[in-house]
């Protein structure tokens, strides 16, 4: 069955009593004992909610999964990801990444003694030689946030392979519908499930989805135990998500490529960051690895000044955090999602006062560009 089917079926007559089509909230915290020592299968809704089984199962059939877990956010999902490692075990990590997953890892996990090198995980020669005896796991972000670098996930989880280390990658910004990580031997995704599996910047969620039946259970024990898990509201909401994901990435790509290719010619802008361009050293990658170029776009602007022009111009594109709605946001990396990093490190990976990220939503193309235009034309 293709993707775009098993989207639109999610949830679809799992309520063998009613036939409701639309999967029932069961906003319940607690579940009635038929006896004791018996169990309809649910006993407490931190543990197992029918509402969010039916999100779990359906991210973990997406992705080709074994187990999927849902959580209160995608920081929440990574952090329990996280908490499979013990105090001096190392990762190394892709170098240019979400802020906030650089944030966890070293104002928190750094203090419970887990170790990260960050590296350019486009090159493979790079990433084995920054493993180290301590090293547990690689955790790669392809392509990354904001610059869009793309790594090559089938040589990875090779070198992972040959050293019995997990491979965990965020994939955010594709989405099990452009791509899909362990179908290439990857052990764990992650998503901010926020983004574009909800697609209407009306929740928070978190996602994780494994292979292989004893990590699922070290995973849902955290899961458990921790309880940073996904209410039933939030899980339906996301479940309607879902079922319109596919159309939404093939708008979201098709605009992204089109005003990437606007930009690239634009006086103005010295630099664009999309895989879909041909100029984009990860574009033929993409091509192999995933069934699409997604729809973020970064792009490097003349100065600073012209950049804080943007933000403060821009009209029907909204000066926002976040990415992956319906509707087009525009950030300042710098100043917002990465200002976490040390300016040092924001200025050896490129994250400049220069820098601006476009996630490119689901209006009329000629209208988005028109924006842009406008803000970006000189005083």
């Amino acid at each position: 069955m293709k993707i775009s089917t098993l989207l639109v079926q999610t949830g679809v007559g799992w309520d063998q009593k009613t036939g409701a089509v639309s999967v029932p909230i069961y906003q319940s915290a607690t579940f009635r004992h038929p006896a004791l020592g018996a169990s309809t299968g649910y006993d407490y809704s931190r543990t197992k909610n029918p509402t969010r089984q039916v999100l779990e199962e359906a991210i973990a059939r997406l992705e080709g999964g074994d187990q999927g877990f849902a959580f209160a956010t995608g920081m929440a999902a990574l952090s329990t990801v996280l908490m499979l490692f013990q105090p001096g075990d190392h990762l190394v990590v892709s170098e240019d990444l979400y802020g906030g997953t650089y944030r966890v890892l070293q104002e928190v996990f750094r203090g419970y003694g887990l170790t990260c090198t960050y590296v350019d995980t486009t090159d493979v020669k790079c990433v084995e030689e920054s493993l180290t005896a301590a090293t547990k796991a690689l955790l790669v972000e392809t392509p990354t946030n904001p610059l869009l670098k793309v790594a090559d996930l089938a040589a990875l989880v090779s070198l992972a392979r040959q050293r019995g280390l997990l491979t965990i990658v965020d994939n955010t910004f594709m989405t099990p519908y452009l791509q899909r990580p362990l179908e290439l031997g990857a052990d764990i995704v992650v998503h901010s499930a926020t983004k574009y599996l909800a697609g209407h910047n009306d929740l928070v969620a978190g996602l994780v989805v494994v292979k292989r039946k004893e990590l699922g259970e070290r995973v849902g024990f955290l899961q458990n135990s921790v309880g940073a898990v996904l209410g039933p509201q939030d899980s339906w909401l996301l479940i309607r998500g879902l079922k319109t994901l596919g159309v939404r990435m093939d708008r979201h790509q098709d605009n992204a490529a089109a005003i990437a290719r606007w930009l690239d010619s634009h006086p103005r802008v010295t630099r664009v960051y999309y895989p879909g361009l041909p100029t984009h050293p990860g574009c033929q990658l993409v091509a192999r690895q995933a069934s699409g170029f997604g729809g973020m776009v970064s792009f490097d602007v003349t100065t600073p000044e012209l950049a804080r022009q943007v933000l403060e111009r821009v009209r029907l594109i909204s000066f926002a955090e976040s990415l992956g709605g319906v509707e087009t946001l525009i950030t300042y990396p710098a100043r917002q999602t990465h200002c976490d990093m040390p300016l040092e490190v924001r200025e050896r990976l490129g994250i400049s006062d220069f820098l601006l990220r476009l996630s490119v939503g689901i209006e009329d193309v000629e209208d988005l560009i028109a924006d842009l235009d406008q803000a970006l034309h000189a005083l």
